[in-house]
Protein backbone atom coordinates (compact mmCIF):
# COMPACT_ATOMS: atom_id res chain seq x y z
CA UNK A 1 0.00 0.00 0.00
CA UNK A 2 2.38 2.50 0.86
CA UNK A 3 4.21 2.26 -2.79
CA UNK A 4 1.27 3.07 -4.33
CA UNK A 5 0.92 6.50 -2.73
CA UNK A 6 3.69 8.29 -4.83
CA UNK A 7 1.66 7.19 -7.79
CA UNK A 8 -1.01 9.30 -6.53
CA UNK A 9 1.27 11.89 -5.85
CA UNK A 10 2.14 12.07 -9.04
CA UNK A 11 -1.22 12.43 -10.69
CA UNK A 12 -1.37 15.59 -9.69
CA UNK A 13 1.20 17.63 -8.94
CA UNK A 14 2.19 20.82 -10.19
CA UNK A 15 4.41 24.28 -9.84
CA UNK A 16 3.22 26.30 -7.36
CA UNK A 17 3.39 29.03 -4.45
CA UNK A 18 -0.14 28.51 -3.73
CA UNK A 19 -2.70 25.68 -2.45
CA UNK A 20 -4.96 27.45 -5.24
CA UNK A 21 -2.05 27.58 -7.30
CA UNK A 22 -1.93 23.66 -7.33
CA UNK A 23 -5.36 22.86 -7.60
CA UNK A 24 -5.40 24.83 -10.84
CA UNK A 25 -2.53 22.90 -12.31
CA UNK A 26 -4.26 19.70 -11.13
CA UNK A 27 -6.90 20.33 -12.94
CA UNK A 28 -5.48 20.65 -16.37
CA UNK A 29 -3.31 17.34 -16.05
CA UNK A 30 -5.26 14.24 -18.31
CA UNK A 31 -2.78 11.98 -18.32
CA UNK A 32 0.68 11.14 -17.20
CA UNK A 33 3.70 9.06 -17.92
CA UNK A 34 6.90 8.69 -16.13
CA UNK A 35 10.06 6.67 -15.53
CA UNK A 36 10.69 6.01 -11.82
CA UNK A 37 13.91 4.56 -9.03
CA UNK A 38 13.13 3.68 -5.99
CA UNK A 39 15.56 3.50 -3.47
CA UNK A 40 14.69 1.53 -0.33
CA UNK A 41 16.77 2.22 2.67
CA UNK A 42 16.87 0.28 5.78
CA UNK A 43 19.29 0.66 8.71
CA UNK A 44 19.54 -3.01 7.88
CA UNK A 45 21.23 -2.39 3.99
CA UNK A 46 24.38 -1.95 3.54
CA UNK A 47 23.32 -0.66 0.39
CA UNK A 48 19.15 0.48 -0.95
CA UNK A 49 17.14 -1.39 -2.52
CA UNK A 50 16.77 -0.17 -5.89
CA UNK A 51 13.72 -1.37 -8.25
CA UNK A 52 12.86 0.55 -11.61
CA UNK A 53 9.58 0.92 -13.68
CA UNK A 54 7.02 3.14 -15.55
CA UNK A 55 3.72 4.98 -14.37
CA UNK A 56 0.88 5.35 -16.36
CA UNK A 57 -2.69 7.83 -15.80
CA UNK A 58 -5.22 8.50 -17.94
CA UNK A 59 -8.24 10.50 -16.04
CA UNK A 60 -10.57 10.19 -14.85
CA UNK A 61 -9.75 5.92 -12.95
CA UNK A 62 -6.72 4.07 -15.31
CA UNK A 63 -3.63 3.41 -13.20
CA UNK A 64 -1.31 1.31 -14.22
CA UNK A 65 1.90 1.04 -11.82
CA UNK A 66 4.62 -1.50 -13.47
CA UNK A 67 7.51 -2.34 -11.75
CA UNK A 68 9.96 -3.88 -14.19
CA UNK A 69 12.98 -4.68 -12.16
CA UNK A 70 14.25 -6.54 -10.21
CA UNK A 71 10.84 -8.31 -9.70
CA UNK A 72 8.53 -7.75 -11.97
CA UNK A 73 4.90 -6.37 -10.15
CA UNK A 74 1.65 -4.46 -11.99
CA UNK A 75 -0.67 -2.65 -10.44
CA UNK A 76 -3.59 -1.53 -12.87
CA UNK A 77 -6.87 0.44 -12.11
CA UNK A 78 -9.57 0.50 -14.67
CA UNK A 79 -12.87 1.60 -14.43
CA UNK A 80 -12.70 1.30 -10.34
CA UNK A 81 -11.39 -1.83 -10.55
CA UNK A 82 -7.90 -2.64 -8.77
CA UNK A 83 -5.69 -5.97 -9.77
CA UNK A 84 -2.47 -6.63 -8.98
CA UNK A 85 -0.27 -9.22 -10.61
CA UNK A 86 3.38 -10.38 -9.95
CA UNK A 87 5.92 -12.29 -12.22
CA UNK A 88 5.43 -15.99 -11.56
CA UNK A 89 8.91 -16.94 -13.59
CA UNK A 90 8.14 -18.94 -17.06
CA UNK A 91 4.15 -19.14 -16.69
CA UNK A 92 4.03 -15.46 -16.82
CA UNK A 93 1.94 -13.18 -14.21
CA UNK A 94 -0.19 -14.37 -11.67
CA UNK A 95 -3.43 -12.37 -10.02
CA UNK A 96 -2.82 -11.62 -6.27
CA UNK A 97 -5.83 -11.65 -3.99
CA UNK A 98 -7.01 -11.04 -0.43
CA UNK A 99 -6.90 -8.48 2.02
CA UNK A 100 -3.71 -6.91 0.48
CA UNK A 101 -5.85 -5.79 -2.31
CA UNK A 102 -8.34 -4.87 -0.40
CA UNK A 103 -6.20 -2.36 1.19
CA UNK A 104 -4.69 -0.87 -1.69
CA UNK A 105 -8.31 -0.31 -2.71
CA UNK A 106 -8.69 1.83 0.21
CA UNK A 107 -5.77 4.12 -0.66
CA UNK A 108 -6.92 4.20 -4.68
CA UNK A 109 -10.36 5.56 -3.53
CA UNK A 110 -8.18 8.49 -2.44
CA UNK A 111 -7.29 9.46 -5.70
CA UNK A 112 -10.17 11.63 -5.80
CA UNK A 113 -8.85 14.05 -3.23
CA UNK A 114 -5.10 13.93 -4.62
CA UNK A 115 -6.18 14.73 -8.58
CA UNK A 116 -8.08 18.10 -7.20
CA UNK A 117 -4.96 19.02 -5.65
CA UNK A 118 -6.48 18.73 -1.96
CA UNK A 119 -3.90 18.11 0.12
CA UNK A 120 -4.99 20.93 2.45
CA UNK A 121 -8.01 18.80 3.14
CA UNK A 122 -7.09 15.87 2.42
CA UNK A 123 -8.60 13.49 5.30
CA UNK A 124 -6.03 11.46 5.79
CA UNK A 125 -2.73 14.16 6.17
CA UNK A 126 -2.06 17.39 7.17
CA UNK A 127 0.06 19.22 4.05
CA UNK A 128 2.13 22.22 4.10
CA UNK A 129 3.06 23.96 1.38
CA UNK A 130 6.92 25.15 1.74
CA UNK A 131 9.20 27.15 0.18
CA UNK A 132 11.18 25.37 -2.83
CA UNK A 133 7.93 23.85 -4.37
CA UNK A 134 7.84 21.50 -1.69
CA UNK A 135 4.81 19.80 -0.09
CA UNK A 136 5.28 18.10 3.76
CA UNK A 137 2.48 15.69 3.95
CA UNK A 138 2.01 13.93 8.13
CA UNK A 139 -0.82 11.56 8.98
CA UNK A 140 -3.30 12.45 10.89
CA UNK A 141 -4.25 9.56 12.56
CA UNK A 142 -1.78 7.68 14.97
CA UNK A 143 -2.79 4.30 12.99
CA UNK A 144 -1.03 5.71 10.10
CA UNK A 145 1.63 7.40 11.67
CA UNK A 146 3.00 4.21 12.62
CA UNK A 147 3.42 3.01 9.07
CA UNK A 148 4.63 6.33 7.56
CA UNK A 149 5.57 9.32 9.17
CA UNK A 150 5.81 11.88 6.58
CA UNK A 151 6.35 12.47 2.75
CA UNK A 152 8.10 14.95 1.13
CA UNK A 153 7.05 15.96 -2.54
CA UNK A 154 9.49 17.74 -4.20
CA UNK A 155 8.04 19.74 -7.13
CA UNK A 156 9.87 20.17 -11.08
CA UNK A 157 9.31 23.26 -12.36
CA UNK A 158 6.93 22.26 -14.84
CA UNK A 159 3.30 21.97 -14.15
CA UNK A 160 2.06 18.44 -13.24
CA UNK A 161 5.31 17.26 -12.64
CA UNK A 162 7.01 15.90 -10.20
CA UNK A 163 11.38 15.09 -9.40
CA UNK A 164 10.90 12.77 -6.48
CA UNK A 165 8.96 11.64 -3.76
CA UNK A 166 10.67 10.42 -0.21
CA UNK A 167 8.36 8.60 2.16
CA UNK A 168 9.32 8.39 5.78
CA UNK A 169 8.47 5.05 7.42
CA UNK A 170 10.74 5.68 10.81
CA UNK A 171 13.77 7.91 11.66
CA UNK A 172 16.17 5.48 10.23
CA UNK A 173 14.15 4.03 7.15
CA UNK A 174 12.44 5.88 3.92
CA UNK A 175 11.80 4.75 0.37
CA UNK A 176 12.37 7.43 -2.38
CA UNK A 177 11.30 7.98 -5.93
CA UNK A 178 12.90 9.93 -8.55
CA UNK A 179 10.85 10.12 -11.70
CA UNK A 180 12.40 11.24 -15.04
CA UNK A 181 11.00 11.53 -19.02
CA UNK A 182 7.70 12.26 -17.94
CA UNK A 183 5.38 13.17 -20.46
CA UNK A 184 2.08 15.13 -19.71
CA UNK A 185 -1.80 14.86 -21.55
CA UNK A 186 -0.32 12.07 -23.62
CA UNK A 187 -2.95 9.75 -25.54
CA UNK A 188 -2.65 6.54 -23.58
CA UNK A 189 -4.29 3.37 -24.95
CA UNK A 190 -6.56 1.83 -22.93
CA UNK A 191 -4.96 -1.82 -23.58
CA UNK A 192 -2.38 -0.45 -21.37
CA UNK A 193 -4.76 -0.63 -18.43
CA UNK A 194 -6.46 -3.47 -19.46
CA UNK A 195 -3.46 -6.03 -21.00
CA UNK A 196 -1.28 -7.60 -18.64
CA UNK A 197 1.94 -9.53 -20.65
Amino acid sequence: MIWLLPAIALLCLGWADSWEQLKSAAGSVTSVQADFVQEKHLPILAKPLVSQGVFYFQAPRSLRWEYRAPIKSILVMHDGRVRRFVAAGDSGFTEERGAGLEAMQVVVEEISHWLAGDFDTNPMFNAKLEPGRRIVLTPKEQAMAKVIQRIELNLAQQPGVIDSVKIFESDTAYTQMTFSHTVLNAKISEEIFRKIP
